[in-house]
């Protein structure tokens, strides 16, 4: 049987068996929530050593995002650069200060026995004004020329070319050769002789005191129109007269060439029926070319002839004996 207790001890108990019971929130006193708030922090830890206190450069990255602080940056640097830029384009550039140097006499004097050279390969001379160089200039690489070039005086050059349009006014060259094609515009003299290795065209009329061809051919509806005379020269052919068809006293010759010429003849007495005279060309035809004879006089009308002709000759001959003690003619024309 337990001891009686004192009221004191009994009121502690209840107090202490109330206080056990689980109270709401919102049936609590300001003073009772006071009172069961967590003890603070003690100012030193188990060793008796002070906390230590948190960064603040990490408590200051953890409130802020890395990336967006590095984003900021790159907008900050790029405004910077930009500012900058700009401040720099609306100043006024400076003008550059070039040093002068003055040439005396007695630095003209040395220059005139020795040789001055005025920097390097690698380095660019400008002359802003004008030059005068009243001695010869060598120029030991290519020179290159932007501007009109003004000669007052001859132009003598080794080899000369020209990329592009060149005007010439009156030009003197011992020898041209020209690779393509040439326009000439302007009437064209030519004081020697003129050698043409291909064909030749001419658009217009061609006006020559004597033009030599070996050939001469007119293709198309050509037309030749001779004015005046034409004359076939060219080497006396050789001939052969049979003396028995003349008769006694008869002789005949030969004037002219391979295509026109003359066969004088003189009758003796007692001419006969024959070929008097054979005309050799001197140069063959390829076929047998066409022979035209003519009589001249009424006693070669009066004899019966006719022609035998070949490659390299013709004959001239009589059907009858022509009328003794006569002097007549033929002419002959030859064509291939």
């Amino acid at each position: 049987m337990e001891p009686d207790k004192k009221p004191e001890e009994k009121a502690g108990a209840a107090a202490s068996t109330e206080q056990a019971v689980p109270q709401d929130a919102l049936e609590k006193t300001n003073e009772e929530l006071g009172a069961e708030a967590p003890a603070p922090t003690p100012a030193t830890d188990a060793d008796g050593k002070p906390p230590k206190k948190p960064n603040a450069l990490k408590a200051f990255f953890k409130r802020f995002n890395v990336y967006l602080l590095l984003f900021v940056l790159v907008v900050v640097i790029a405004g910077v650069i930009t500012t900058v830029g700009y401040l720099n384009g609306k100043k006024a550039p400076k003008a550059p200060t070039v040093a002068t140097q003055t040439l005396n006499q007695d630095t003209l004097k040395q220059l005139e026995n020795s040789d001055a050279t005025v920097g390097d390969t690698g380095q660019t001379l400008t002359v802003q004004g004008n030059a005068i160089f009243s001695g010869q200039v060598l120029i030991r690489s290519n020179l290159n020329v932007a501007g009109t070039i003004q000669l007052g005086s001859a132009f003598t050059v080794p080899e000369l070319t020209v990329s592009n349009t060149a005007n010439l006014a009156t030009t003197q060259i011992s020898t041209l050769q020209v690779a393509q094609n040439t326009t000439l515009q302007g009437t064209v003299t030519v004081q020697n002789s003129l050698n043409v290795g291909g064909s030749t065209a001419f658009s217009g009329p061609v006006t020559a005191g004597q033009i030599t061809v070996t050939k001469l051919i007119m293709s198309g509806n050509a037309t030749l129109e001779v004015p005046n005379h034409i004359g076939f020269t060219g080497a006396s052919p050789s001939r052969s007269i049979n003396q028995s068809v003349l008769g006694t006293g008869g002789s005949a010759s030969v004037n002219g060439s391979d295509t026109t010429g003359t066969v004088n003849v003189n009758t003796g007495n007692g001419p006969t029926a024959g070929c008097f005279v054979t005309v050799t060309f001197n140069k063959p035809f390829t076929s047998s070319p066409h022979v035209i004879v003519s009589p001249i006089g009424a006693a070669a009308g009066q004899n019966q002839f006719y022609v035998n002709r070949s490659t390299s000759s013709f004959s001239i001959c009589q059907a009858t004996p022509a009328p003794a003690n006569q002097v007549f003619a033929y002419d002959y024309f030859v064509t291939d």
